[in-house]
């Protein structure tokens, strides 16, 4: 709560009354850190906080400048210190300069020096400290009549991490007596600062992956000459375990490196500094790593699979093309070499399981797919079908090898005829694609002639029934268990896509057969009824895709605990379906066309406001990556009711991050929103049904070239695809809140229903990494009879979410209420407690508070007064909001209940 400046003032007063008689060192700390709150909430007592903590600075930074340089006292003493200055400093308002800190240079050198010394635990906590200087101020900053103080420049601190990591890691690679397991939790917490430094500082990519290659070229010469004693030695039992531990420590790092090259692509690429030189210097890097013999083929594998990961080259190549004026040449050179590059991923692939390193190579595919190397992890994955014993592994087995099959076709789909080199390796190695099961042998036949000549709608359908014979492997083997959710679900909204492109397609060659054997006497007549029809049929698809988008949502909010790099790739695939649904209505945005009023006539009652949510729809994904594209968008809005506050409807969660995907997506979208205005306005000065023809061929071939180009980004699967475990969900068990009713749930007709409620989560686990504050519910009933038989029944089973025709809506409608209950914003409507439709559907919001067992109780009236006699079922959906204020669904686990009108 906010209060007068002379209650602040006084408050102030007394806080630093009191820590000027205190000589307690942890309430000196806490008592500095509230009264710089304090100051920062009210401007005015700024300068008042300089001249109360130069009161007390004194004293206390020389105690605290005296216990750090102390070289006497234990050395988690001076790390306390430290961590101490480091709580003053944060506890500083942001906008107070160095000028107001007299005690800023003595510090830095402090902190500098400390940063530097041979004491490990004081050196990282030190460069911990140094960064977050580096980053908070500016390189140089005045400190008034002291004179200007300069920072460290920030590739001087890079320097200096990467020595510190260095001495680190030597002396593990010299002997076994280390304790390595607590040096690599030192190592990745630098690598993290590094992180930080090259988010604030791209520029330094370069530098930062200069000095990874040399750390790895001394990792790689350590490697070797320990690998040379070894071979020079008598081999007896104990050099044999020391090898066979040195090169599982060695391992370890080298993959810990790994991960940390990766994500420093990724910022890079989010920031658009990634460059032929990265390129160049990941190249590099990669070769060392493979020039060494001494690592394992797994480790070979994951460095190779950085060249391979097209999510992240695809946006430096087509930088690069609109750099060069897209020439081709550079695009084809990058190309052929990650293809050919792809060759020594498979020999190393094929290394490992000539020596049975099963484990391994799974990790190996799982690794590939997460970086959309599929013709590696199909290859993989294929393979290790005949190598597993168990069931249930095979069964999962051959669930992910259709996957990474299906992938793989649109992967070569894009490939020119003398780039299928990977195809050409596996036949000549005699080495089966995939596995030999009759169903994925005809696909494969089906194949045999789309690489050599590309057949868009041909390949996708090859495709298509893989994925839906992955999603049917996995539905077959789990039927009683929810452990498979999410893999079955990712995989039937994969196979949705898929399919309404495949529709796009048909729809696209019909209109095109149509309009080449029609002749000039016939054009004329046929001309506005084939246009209506083609419309009609591709702005139908429209609502298809933009509902996808909505499950892509949904499943992003459904699985608690989902990592945040699986659910923005499945958020990166909401944006493609969004936009594919913009793009795919096109007709809608040109009012001036003669087939205009009889597409709208054409369309549904309910679909007739939604082609005005296609492009609000985008919008809402686009308004925090691109704001002039977002302004480009709102300009083709020209649908009455349109509202700008709807694009603000979205948890935390929910909000895309710039990564690679997203940034491939984006430069689709300015794509095709410039090309949609192109053909706007095209489209203005049309006069006769022949020039119409022309206008729709012309923005189908823009559909087409936008599908294309949204084909040609690379896909990966979600890391979470690999983690096998019950969802966290809730079951709701309902109750007549009369109760006379002992034989079930019914009311009489006029009156609304009275019903209990019991809300129990399930599935919960105790390392769940959010907590969970507030629970709310929505009851839905439409005026849909059940059918007769089936009154009293009630489902063993929730229908599972990718096929319930009612959960994107009611979940969109939940999440609206919830939005409003938490935020109390204005929005497009207002929600009550209950709400009944414009078809007599009726609704009800309902508020639990849950004891520790995750159970809580509560009750409500469903308005059912205007319901007929009969049966109905009750559909429902619960969600939860966490401490960070995210929204997560929570899946109905359990039967929908049924209740009866009676006369």
């Amino acid at each position: 709560m906010g209060c007068s400046y002379s209650v602040a003032k006084r408050a102030y007063k007394t806080g630093l009354k009191l820590v000027l008689d205190s000589s307690d060192e942890d309430f000196l700390v806490a008592m500095l850190t509230s009264l710089s709150k304090l100051a920062y909430k009210s401007t005015l007592l700024i300068s008042e906080q300089g001249m109360g903590q130069s009161l007390i600075s004194a004293t206390l930074f020389r105690a605290l400048f005296s216990i750090v340089e102390e070289a006497e006292l234990p050395s988690t003493m001076q790390c306390q210190a430290l961590k101490l200055l480091h709580k003053i400093l944060l506890g500083r308002p942001p906008n107070l300069s160095c000028a107001d800190m007299p005690e800023f240079t003595e510090l830095l050198r402090l902190v500098d020096n400390a940063s530097r010394s041979p004491i490990i635990s004081k050196s990282i906590v030190a460069i911990h400290f140094l960064v977050e200087i580096v980053i908070k101020f500016q390189r140089r900053v005045e400190m008034g009549s002291a004179g200007v103080c300069t920072l460290p420049m920030p590739s001087e601190v890079v320097s200096l991490i990467m020595d510190r990591i260095t001495l680190l890691v030597k002396p593990i690679l010299c002997s076994c007596q280390f304790n390595h397991v607590k040096v690599f939790e030192q190592v990745q917490s630098l690598l993290s600062l590094l992180l930080l430094l090259v988010g604030e500082h791209p520029d330094l990519g370069i530098l930062v992956l200069n000095k990874v290659h040399y750390l790895i070229e001394d990792l790689v010469d350590t490697c070797t000459t320990m690998a040379g004693r070894q071979a020079d030695s008598a081999v007896n039992d104990p050099v044999e375990i020391r090898g066979e531990r040195d090169q599982k420590i060695n391992s370890k790092l080298i993959f810990i490196l790994n991960r940390f090259v990766l994500s420093c692509l990724e910022i890079l690429n989010k920031a658009g500094t990634l460059t032929n030189q990265v390129f160049d210097k990941v190249k590099l890097l990669v070769q060392s790593v493979h020039n060494c013999s001494f690592f394992d083929c797994y480790t070979h594998i994951i460095y190779s699979l950085l060249l391979d990961t097209r999510t992240v080259w695809i946006c430096m190549i087509n930088r690069n093309d609109e750099a060069r004026g897209d020439d081709g040449n550079f695009r084809t050179c990058l190309q052929d070499f990650i293809d050919k590059h792809e060759l020594l991923t498979l020999e190393f692939a094929k290394k490992m399981l000539i020596h049975r390193d099963t484990w391994p190579a799974y990790r190996a595919g799982m690794h590939a797919a997460c970086q959309g190397a599929w013709v590696t992890a199909s290859f993989l994955f294929g393979q290790l079908i005949m190598k597993v014993q168990s069931d249930i592994f095979s069964c999962w087995l051959k669930s992910v090898s259709y996957l990474a099959h299906s992938q793989r076709i649109i992967q070569l789909l894009f490939l020119t005829k003398h780039d299928s080199s990977s195809v050409d390796w596996l036949e000549m190695k005699e080495l089966p694609i995939t596995f030999s099961e009759d169903n994925l042998c005809e696909i494969e036949q089906d194949v045999a002639g789309i690489i050599d000549e590309p057949n868009h709608s041909q390949a996708l359908v090859v495709a298509y029934q893989s994925l839906i014979s992955a999603g049917r492997t996995l539905e077959t083997t789990f039927t009683s268990t929810n452990a498979f959710l999410f893999q079955r679900w990712f995989l039937a909204l994969r196979a949705k896509v898929l399919g309404a492109v495949m529709e796009i397609f048909r729809v696209l060659s019909t209109i095109q057969s149509e309009q080449n054997t029609s002749n000039d006497a016939l054009v004329g007549k046929c001309t506005i009824v084939d246009s209506i029809k083609f419309l009609q049929q591709i702005t139908q698809i429209s609502f298809q895709l933009k509902r996808l988008s909505q499950e892509f949502d949904l499943i992003a909010t459904s699985f608690i605990g989902i990592d945040s790099k699986s659910s923005n790739i499945i958020k990166a695939v909401a944006l493609s379906c969004s936009l594919l649904a913009f793009s795919t209505g096109f007709a809608f945005y040109i009012r001036s066309l003669p087939a205009y009023q009889n597409l709208i006539r054409g369309l549904g009652s309910s679909q007739k406001c939604s082609h005005a949510m296609l492009i609000q729809n985008l919008v809402g994904r686009l308004w925090n990556l691109d704001r002039e594209l977002t302004s480009n968008l709102a300009m083709l809005a020209e649908v009455i009711g349109w509202s700008k506050n709807c694009f603000h409807l979205q948890s935390k969660n929910q909000i895309l991050d710039s990564s690679c995907e997203v940034k491939n997506i984006v430069d689709v979208c300015n794509y095709a929103v410039s090309g949609i205005v192109c053909w706007q306005n095209e489209a203005k000065m049309v006069q006769d049904d022949k020039i119409l023809s022309e206008v729709i061929t012309n923005g189908s071939q823009l559909l087409l070239n936008i599908i294309l180009k949204l084909m040609y980004i690379p896909f990966r699967v979600p890391k979470f695809f690999f983690k096998v475990r019950p969802c966290v969900g809730s079951e709701l068990f309902i109750s007549s809140g009369d109760v006379r009713n002992i034989d079930g749930i019914s009311v009489s007709t006029g009156f609304p229903l009275s019903l209990n409620l019991c809300l129990q989560l399930k599935n919960v686990p105790p390392d769940l990494p959010v907590r969970l504050t507030k629970f709310y519910c929505i009851l839905h009933c439409s005026q849909k009879l059940v059918l007769d038989g089936q009154s009293n029944e009630q489902t063993p089973w929730s229908p599972q979410p990718w096929e319930d025709s009612n959960v994107v809506e009611i979940n969109e409608t939940l999440f609206q209420y919830v939005t409003e209950c938490t935020k109390r914003t204005n929005y497009c409507k207002c929600f009550g407690d209950g709400d009944i439709n414009n078809d007599g559907a009726v609704s009800v919001f309902v508020h639990f508070e849950l004891s520790e067992r995750g159970q809580g109780f509560s009750n409500c009236l469903l308005d059912v007064s205007h319901f007929p006699v009969g049966s109905y079922r009750i559909k429902w959906h619960c969600c939860c909001i966490d401490s960070q204020g995210s929204y997560w669904s929570l899946l109905p686990l359990n039967a929908e209940p049924v209740f009866t009108v009676l006369c």
